[in-house]
Order: C-alpha cells, then structure tokens, then sequence
C-alpha cells in the first residue's frame, strides 16, 4: 500500500474485533482481525493496531481514528456498571420500579422484570419542586442535598444520577444540586437527567439518566485505556466511538453520554451498509449483519437508515435518537442446546470469544453454529485469521456428535438442524423489520456482512 494518511476503523465485537485501514491519497483498503478480550476490550484494539504496525504502516501517519463498540450494552446485559445512587424529588423514588405498567408477555404469570439498577435505598428524595409552567412551588433544600451526599458517600457509590420532577424544562435546580454533589463527592460522576435526556415523560428520563450515571466511570475507564494504549503504539488520532445513531461522538462526548453508546457498533453497521446499498444503485435495502453473538437487522428506506427515539436495552428504556436495530441472538458462536422437551435450539447464549466454539480449542466445551458449519466442511480450518488461529474439525465434529446423541439424529443431521434453525431465526428477524411493518422484500436489497456472514 502506497504511504500517505491513513483512516483506520475499529469494530469491537463480541467475538473478533476487526480494524480497517484506507489510505485516503489511493483509497487502497487493508483489513485485520483479532479475538476480543471481552475482559478488557482496549486489549483487542491494541492487539490489532499492533498488525497494523507489524504490517509495515507508520501509526503517526493515522490521522482518523474511529471504533464501534459493545462496551455499553455488554455492561447492562451484565449489571457490570458501577455502584450508582439516585438524587430525585421528594416523592418520586419509585418512578423506576412502577414504571409504565406494561405487560411485554400479557398471559405469563411469572414475568421478572429486570430490577432497577440502582437499589432502593441508594434512592434519595429532596424536598423541591418545579411546575410544568415554571413555578418554583418548594426551594431546592440544599441541606438536605448535602446529608444525601454523606449517605451516599458511605454507602461507596461511583456516580450519581440527578433527576427532578419537570427539569426537561427548568434546570435550576438540578445544576445547582450538582454543584453541591461536586463539592460534597468529589471525583464522583453526576449526570443530570437536564443535560442527559430533557424531554418530558419521567419514567424514560429518569431511566435514561440512571442508565448514564451507571455506564460513566467504566466507560470512562476503558476510554482512557484505550487512548493509552493506542498513544503508546504511536497513534496520535484521538479516538472517536460511533453515536447510537450512526454519527461520531468526540472521547469526551463518549465518556460524559454512555448511554448514547448503546447501538455504537450495529449503528455504523447499517450506516455503512446504506453507504454500500447507495454505490450499487440500491436506495432500499435490508441490511443483514451476522457476527460471532449476534445477527443485527435493520431497514434502509430511501437512501436512509430507519430510526427510533426509544427502545430498550436489555429491558430498560433508553430515550436518544437511535438507528432502528433488531437484535437476535443468533450468531457463529451461539451455543446449540436441547430443552426439555427435547427440542433442538440454537441461542440465544454465545460461547464469545473466551471459550468460543469447541474447534477453537480454547477451552470451549458446547457446539456452537460454527462448529456445526466445520463438522459440515463449510468452513476452511486453516484459513481463520489468515491461518493464524486454526480450528480442529475433529473437535468440532466430536461436540455436534454428543448434541445429536441426545436428540436420537446422525451427526450430519444435528448439524444441518442447528444451522436450519440458526436461519429461521434470522430470516423471522428479517420478516419482523419489513414484511410485519407493511414492506414488500422484492423490493429491498439485502446487504448482508459481519464475521458470521456470507
């Protein structure tokens, strides 16, 4: 590849993380892989700026440097965000757990919602108040303010999410309780649901803000790691992460709005699959993204991804312009398994990248869809990573035989009927975002991409 400057483009992903690198004088393309280290996803990055550079390109000569990513999301679906308190007006700790009332699953008596991420008694009521007209009907009592702080200070919490009753509107109060938490906590993140979300409707506000405050030290964390890491190898572009909607977000950005992280990864998925759709004369399509965790859906309309101000991320609503992606637990790493009916499933949990499938020899022990396409010869077993990370078939091959054992079918068998409903599942996701919403696919072209993928 001809010198020059240099964009590079990262997607950290649960199983692989994948680097591109475009010269922007020739527009010459050079793409590595790397396994993720869901334990510390800068780790992967590092590895992979590391190819980069082992491959002869100057990191100096970098002067873009933009990554997707699942660091949000994963720390939800996990709960493994940080201790996080709650300052809200008096009278409305319970917004989080009354919520709206809605029954996802109207006839499933022993529904479990997810339960607030931050406890009960971590959420403390001040006496203020704000009308919808701007009305200050109680002062912001700053005493009380401060004894919240002692108590939250005790109880060892990380971040703080402020959210008063109509501070979409009127934020006085909610900054000037920041000012005393700064003074009160310091080092301690605050996000105020004013800054974070204001829009009227208490519930996603207050669910939102929580969320953010929850996601900030970590995300932060990994940030500052990732800038380490990446100035130590010589990159000089500062690293930008990919915005829900499918923009960029500044380090700084990222590390004060997590929340707006949540779709970073499947967001510029479909941003670039538009872009491809575009320059192939295609102004609708379907974009179809296959990954080692996941199958990522979503509707281009028009040149246009589709968008939606609010969805849930794994059973919490999040209010921010978000692309509209569906997602399915279906990916190459998805483990087979047998309910107790003796049916055979495929997902919605994932081997990762740590085990991964059992071929990987990595210590993984449960047929994946990716084993069931090496037992089938769909897969080269030497050809992974460019040959270095080959995969054992005869491993592979070994777990579908124990799944087809319990299901009373030949190995061949088991591993055609765990790939077949791999692709019902994703072809129902596919039939969700287009054909249920009133979509002809004839006319829609499909783009699909993405590790797993063709």
């Amino acid at each position: 590849m001809a010198q020059g400057r240099y964009r590079i483009g990262v997607d950290v992903g649960g199983t692989f993380t994948d680097l591109s690198l475009v010269n922007e004088l020739t527009g010459e393309l050079r793409h590595f892989k790397t396994p993720s280290t869901p334990h510390d996803p800068s780790e992967a990055i590092g590895n992979g700026l590391i190819q980069v550079i082992s491959a002869g390109f100057d990191p100096a000569a970098i002067v873009h440097f933009g990554h997707g990513t699942t660091v949000a999301t994963n720390m939800i679906i996990e709960r493994k965000g940080t201790p996080t308190g709650l300052i809200t007006t008096k009278g409305f700790r319970d917004v989080l757990e009354i919520a709206r009332q809605q029954r996802p699953h109207l006839y499933d008596y022993s529904i479990h919602r997810p339960a607030p991420l931050v406890e009960r008694w971590l959420r403390l009521e001040i006496p203020e108040r704000f009308t919808a007209d701007g009305e200050e009907l109680v002062a912001l009592d700053e005493a009380a303010v401060r004894a919240a702080a002692g108590q939250l200070r005790s109880a060892g919490v990380t971040a703080v999410a402020i959210c008063f009753v109509h501070a979409y509107r009127f934020d006085a109060h909610e900054k000037r309780a920041a000012e005393i938490l700064r003074e009160e906590l310091p080092g301690v993140a605050i996000s105020l649901s004013s800054d974070v979300q204001p829009e009227f409707r208490e519930f996603e506000r207050f669910s939102t803000t929580v969320m953010n405050a929850y996601l900030t030290p970590r995300m932060a964390g990994y940030l500052e790691r990732l800038m380490h890491r990446s100035r130590g190898l010589g990159v000089r572009a500062v690293p930008h992460t990919v915005h829900s909607n499918g923009g960029l977000m500044s380090m700084e950005s990222a590390k004060a709005y997590p929340v707006r992280t949540c779709l970073s990864g499947p967001a510029a998925g479909v941003v670039g699959a538009a872009q491809v759709a575009a320059a192939a004369g295609f102004s609708n399509a379907i974009t179809f993204d296959v990954g080692g965790t996941s199958t990522d859906v979503s509707l281009v309309l028009n040149g246009r991804g589709a968008y939606t101000p609010l969805r849930e991320v794994a059973g919490y609503p999040v209010r921010c312009p978000m692309v509209d992606v569906h997602v399915i637990g279906a990916g190459g790493g998805s483990i087979a398994w047998v309910d107790d009916a003796g049916a055979l499933k495929a997902g919605p949990h994932s081997a990762g990248a740590d085990p991964g499938p059992v071929g990987y020899m990595r210590g993984g022990n449960e047929p994946t869809i990716t084993d069931a396409n090496l037992h089938m010869g769909r897969l080269n077993p030497v050809a992974l990573l460019n040959g270095a990370m080959p995969v054992n078939r005869v491993a592979a091959s070994g777990a579908v035989a124990k799944i087809a054992t319990r299901i009373g079918a030949g190995p061949d068998e088991a591993a055609d009927g765990i790939i077949r409903i791999a692709v019902a599942n994703m072809a129902r996701a596919i039939r969700s975002i287009s054909i249920e919403r009133g979509c002809d696919v004839k006319a829609f072209a499909l783009v699909a991409f993405g590790g797993a993928g063709p």
